[in-house]
């Protein structure tokens, strides 16, 4: 196992992680209209997710010898609904993606193995939920036209 490479990609998804926690936050924080009740906590326990894995993944680059990054990448932000989710479902398949790279990196150190598989397996799920959610998104406000009375 190279442990550059591998600290590398870890660094790499951390400031991917780092960009889920402000991501749906921020989504939590400007979702308006009948669905907020329904989708902000969603959005608001998917940071959290992320923040639980930047948590695990900058201890780990710390026990491999590394230096976590403190940095994010650009987050995407809306305030229509579908595209919010649109947006949640390329992160989570960004994540799976990363975790699967690091994953072949890390042959040869089960331990290691172990580690991410456990967290690709939530960000797989993460995956599988929006996929689902997609498959019938509520209209959005805007879809509804105003409903404000005069």
């Amino acid at each position: 196992m190279d442990n550059k490479a591998v600290i590398d990609a870890l660094n790499e998804i951390l400031k991917h992680e780092w960009t889920g926690v402000a991501q749906y936050s921020q989504a939590a924080f400007i979702l308006e209209g009948v669905w907020r009740e329904v989708y902000a906590d969603h959005f608001l326990d998917d940071a959290k997710e992320s923040f639980g894995h930047a948590q695990l993944v900058g201890n780990k680059i710390v026990a491999l010898g590394g230096v976590p990054v403190a940095t994010r990448n650009e987050i995407k932000q809306s305030r229509d609904l579908k595209e919010v989710l649109e947006f949640s479902l390329a992160f989570e398949a960004k994540a799976v993606e990363m975790y699967t790279q690091a994953l072949e990196l890390a042959e040869g150190n089960r331990a290691l193995v172990v580690f991410l598989e456990d967290i690709l397996k939530e960000e797989q799920e993460g995956v599988d939920e929006y996929t689902k959610l997609l498959r019938d998104t509520p209209a959005t406000q805007s879809e509804l036209g105003d409903t404000k009375a005069g």
